[in-house]
């Protein structure tokens, strides 16, 4: 599957959510040293980041999105047997009460 280069919170959210229920992690990182309050990220750390398995979704955030986008290439070269995605607008931009609602189409 082809990602973008760039996700929205709420395309973060709607994907993480889906892709776990097909078993694949999607895993908020970050780049800055400043957590975003309320999300569960983890700080850029290449050999950890290698345990996760192949495949998996790494969201790099920085604080306006404008760094991870610019280096996404050199996270896709680090990180060839995963999907490399920079957060749109980083941590500037996140809203730490939006929320997913269920649709209730559970079809």
């Amino acid at each position: 599957m082809n990602y973008p280069n760039e996700w929205t919170q709420k395309e973060f959210l709607q994907n993480k959510k889906k892709l776990a229920q097909e078993g694949v992690s999607v895993v908020l990182i970050d780049t800055i040293l400043s957590p975003i309050e309320k999300a569960d990220t983890i700080v850029y750390n290449p050999y950890e980041l290698n345990k996760y398995p192949k495949g998996s979704i790494f969201v790099f955030y920085c604080d306006t999105g404008k760094a991870t986008h610019e280096r996404l290439g050199e996270y896709k070269q680090k990180f060839p047997e995963y999907h490399c995605i920079s957060l749109k607008g980083g941590r500037g931009y996140w809203r730490k009460n939006m929320m997913l609602l269920d649709d209730g189409n559970d079809s």
